[in-house]
């Protein structure tokens, strides 16, 4: 079995040495590097080849890229690298990896032209500037030949070990039986339709009730489709931190059987999580772990990859024992793990670091999207971007002098925009080209500084500076996917023109996410709550290939009473009048049947003013509350009240952390009670997104796409809390009279009987 790897992995393998340096310095965008290649090849002679494909083996490892150019004229390969600044801002760890990538393609165009001698030239280009500097060594074919194999000599051990790796991998997932046996009532269905997914290509969207079992359901079928389908790795993406814990524990289980196939799982984990030096900057002067860091990597990475569950607390022992940063030792591992659990942004971010090396080393992956109807408000979030004058006002203070004149130009124009403003929220049809031009000379200015100077990391400048290119990169693609929109803050004592955030704000991220899809074998979304269909089909720009599969529910109507409370209205205006009613009713089937009930309300407020009631009119209930900003060892303290043998209450926030993604089978929860339609606010924002949909999707669809649509998924996917397994017995109340509503009821699971 032969492996084969990109050339610029192979270097980036074996040449990169010495510091972590990830000080930021201004880097040419995609589209101007791609610019300044062409702008080198064009002033080339007419001889001159671009884009060379090149290939090579040494024992059983294939070699392959393609070159910059060649000059069969001057007989010189060039390697082409643009940049910003100075050359010398150009980091030595990339350098030397520039250096192999020319070297090891200048003996692969020596051994497929016949050729003797060959001189091999790094050329960097200054897309500011426009200048080229070129560095040229002359080698002749043998001492190539020796630099390529010493390359593939250091990689071919790694690569020996991937390749046993892979083929057990996949010798063992082709006899892998099913974890529990038996699939559930619908899991089966659910696997059946992701499995064709992985095996053909493409896209599905698979609404299935929860309580199936639809991560294992999910996750077991890609990983049988992996052989035949060519699978290099499996990401499993989820909103919520209890999404990502259930891929895990599946993981776990599927890694427990026996003969089990040794997946390499890994745990991204969030920087400022993981972070052992929070206030040091990631660069050897300044972080210990950053000094000599890729010196260390080989070490850390092989001893990594003793275990199996690559989770926070194993990278961070492996980090520890080798002295490295467990922050980008996790980042390296996603390079040689089988399955990638993380969140949304991994992927589906601007910036997104899976996506990148996928499209880096040609990956063939699958993406399993976990409980896919938030993919609509966290894409939304992605690609959104914000600019708070107050950031401006800090950088100004902390500006060095060449900087000040940039930014109080855009500080101008600001406060002119500001003063032609009469309402505090305003949404305009285009963003304004008069800041635009200010937001752009205030980026240029401390792109060409950072050129010279780098910042430190926690410079108000460089904050600052990243906020404003993401505002302008998102100002650039506006259009009737976006809104633009400006709210006035208050005014600070002395000052003229109240300050104000200026915001790019995305509606519909169709757009930016279907080139994610094209960028995996398969992508397969689901969830409990994924009707009606056509709204995710438009909201996240689907291919209209996209198949669907609504998996029907196992349980019986006998399994659950759904009552509504129709003499009650959870509308603001109602609210003080809807307390007492609620606090009833809650201690009225409590009294008939004590157990485990989860309670849910619209917001903080409304939960503090009902649990206070229930303290003082029912005090023999127990209950506990959701707490604003609640951490993690909060949540578990939240959830740990609900045990076999527990009684009592708890009062969350509908669409909050414990209204999805949390299992609770049995007689941990009996019962919950939901005082909301969820409908999110009616507020200036929220009415321009409606207008937005109006003018998209018609303006019958429009408030349903924006209010009444979200709101019932937040309402199913929390009543769903309470049946989990076929022999679960419970019972939901929907507190408020719109719940009688025939449009409202048709957006309830079908299997719910409601009373």
């Amino acid at each position: 079995m032969q492996y084969t790897v990109a050339v610029r992995a192979l270097c980036e393998f074996t040449a990169r040495a010495g510091d972590l340096d990830s000080r930021f310095t201004p880097a040419p965008s995609g589209l101007e590097g791609m610019a300044g290649h062409a702008a080198v090849t064009g002033r080339r002679g007419p001889d001159y080849e671009t884009e060379v494909p090149l290939s090579g083996e040494h024992r059983n490892l294939l070699v392959r890229g393609r070159a910059d150019g060649y000059d069969p004229v001057a007989n010189q390969l060039e390697e082409i690298k643009t940049y910003r600044g100075r050359l010398d801002g150009v980091r030595e760890n990339h350098r030397a990896a520039h250096w192999a990538q020319a070297r090891v393609y200048g003996h692969l165009l020596c051994q497929a032209r016949g050729l003797a001698q060959l001189r091999v030239a790094l050329v960097y280009y200054n897309v500011a500037t426009e200048e080229e500097t070129v560095l040229a060594e002359t080698h002749d074919a043998a001492s190539l030949a020796a630099f390529f194999q010493e390359q593939c000599g250091r990689f071919l051990a790694w690569a020996a070990n991937e390749l046993a790796h892979r083929r057990a991998r996949d010798a063992a997932l082709e006899a892998l039986a099913f974890p529990y046996g038996a699939f559930r009532s619908g899991q089966r269905e659910l696997a059946v339709a992701a499995y064709r997914a992985a095996r053909d290509g493409g896209c599905l969207m698979a609404q299935a009730p929860t309580g199936i079992g639809k991560t294992l359901g999910t996750i077991f079928p890609l990983l049988k489709a992996s052989p035949g389908a060519g699978l290099d790795k499996i990401f499993f993406l989820a909103a919520k931190g209890p999404g990502r814990a259930l891929a895990l524990e599946a993981l776990d289980t599927v890694n427990a059987q026996p003969a089990a196939p040794r997946l390499r799982v890994l745990d991204l984990q969030a920087r400022e999580k993981v972070c052992v030096h929070p206030d040091k900057d990631c660069h050897g002067e300044s972080c210990p772990l950053a000094q000599g860091f890729y010196d260390r990597l080989p070490g850390a990475r092989e001893a990594a990859l003793e275990h199996v569950r690559l989770d926070a607390a194993a990278l961070r022992r492996t980090a520890d024992e080798h002295q490295v940063c467990p922050y980008y030792l996790s980042q390296e591992m996603a390079r040689w793990s089988d399955v990638v659990v993380g969140d949304y942004n991994y992927y589906y971010d601007a910036t997104a670091m899976l996506h990148g090396l996928t499209q880096a080393h040609q990956w063939k992956v699958a993406v399993l999207v976990d409980e896919a109807h938030n993919l609509v408000d966290r894409a939304r979030r992605m690609y959104t971007g914000e600019l708070d004058q107050a950031a401006l006002s800090a950088a100004r203070y902390a500006a060095p002098k060449p900087l000040k004149k940039a930014l109080d130009g855009l500080n101008r124009s600001w406060n002119a925009l500001n003063r032609k403003q009469a309402d505090a929220y305003q949404a305009y049809d285009e963003a304004p080209a008069g800041v635009l031009a200010a937001v752009q000379k205030a980026v240029a200015a401390i792109t060409d500084h950072m050129g010279e100077s780098p910042l430190p990391q926690d410079d108000p400048v460089l904050a600052f500076y990243f906020e404003a290119l993401h505002f302008m990169r998102l100002a650039e693609q506006f259009g009737p996917h976006a809104l633009f929109d400006v709210t006035l803050n208050p005014a600070g004592a002395g000052a003229k023109t109240p300050p104000s955030t200026l915001c790019v704000r995305n509606v519909i991220p169709a757009a930016y996410l279907a080139g994610r899809y094209a960028g995996a074998h398969a992508t397969v979304l689901f969830s409990g709550t994924f009707s009606p269909q056509q709204l995710y089909r438009d909201t996240l720009g689907l291919p209209a290939s996209a198949a669907w599969i609504d998996v029907a529910a196992p349980f019986q109507a006998e399994q659950l009473a759904v009552r509504v409370v129709g003499n009650v209205s959870t509308r603001f205006r109602d609210r003080e009048r809807s307390l007492a009613p609620i606090a009833d009713l809650i201690a009225r089937q409590y009294a008939e049947r004590p157990g485990n009930y989860l309670g849910f309300l619209s917001s903080f407020d409304y939960l503090r003013r009902v649990s206070d009631l229930m303290r003082e009119r029912h005090p023999e209930v127990p209950i506990w509350t959701q707490t604003p900003g609640m951490d993690e060892a909060g949540r578990a303290a939240f959830l740990a009240r609900f045990s076999e043998t527990g009684q009592g209450v708890g009062f969350a926030v509908l669409g909050g952390a414990f209204s999805e993604g949390v299992d609770l089978p049995g007689k941990r929860l009996i019962g919950a009670f939901i005082a909301t339609l969820g409908l999110p606010q009616v507020n200036a924002v929220n009415e321009n997104i409606k207008r937005a949909m109006d003018r998209r999707y018609g303006e019958e669809n429009g408030y349903d796409y924006t209010y009444l649509y979200p709101g019932m998924q937040k309402v199913v996917q929390a009543a769903g809390r309470v049946i989990r397994t076929e022999q679960d017995v419970g019972t939901v109340h929907l507190i408020d009279d719109r719940y009688r509503r025939a449009k409202v009821r048709g957006l309830l699971p079908g299997w719910w009987r409601v009373e």
